[in-house]
């Protein structure tokens, strides 16, 4: 796992793309996915951070954060996206504490999540990590929102996952 670097953006794309494709779901690169195509601005110029995760040189997985004015200190939880050939292996268990480590320790307590429901399996993690349903979905394709005070859970330290 590392930071996402602007030579990473035509893989980002296409990996995310294809997972959405697989669920029914669209690329909107001017409405929900216009922080992929601009990273920069969305992300490392407003306090957040991109990760991508390599497996033999293929970007197999992101995961990013954005500080958002939806409550108190308050970030969203992005581009969760990982290849179906390196998932169930407990590698999104692992991106999501560790992006709720760097959230907490950047000073932040608030986290929302926003995904569909055709991804069960990221519903089904996002309940297990302790995220709550609430209202409020702001992304079109999404029908789901979560919402996390990382400051009343424990974050917990896991080994990284080998890929």
């Amino acid at each position: 796992m590392r930071h996402w670097q602007s030579d990473d953006r035509p893989a980002v794309i296409q990996l995310i793309q294809s997972v959405l494709t697989e669920f029914g779901l669209t690329w909107q690169p001017e409405g929900a996915d216009r922080d992929v195509v601009h990273v920069e601005d969305y992300y490392q110029r407003r306090g957040g951070q991109f990760w991508v995760v390599e497996q033999a040189q293929e970007i197999v997985g992101t995961i990013a954060f954005y500080p958002i004015e939806r409550g108190e200190a308050a970030v969203e939880i992005r581009k969760m996206y990982l290849h179906p050939r390196v998932r169930g292996q407990g590698l999104g268990t692992f991106l999501l504490h560790h992006i709720e480590q760097a959230i907490l320790g950047a000073g932040y307590r608030t986290i929302w999540i926003e995904t569909a429901s055709v991804m069960t399996t990221a519903v089904h993690l996002y309940e297990k990590a302790g995220y709550q349903p609430t209202s409020g979905v702001e992304t079109q394709r999404c029908d789901r929102v979560y919402v996390k005070d990382v400051r009343s859970h424990t974050v917990v330290s896991i080994a990284p996952v080998s890929c």
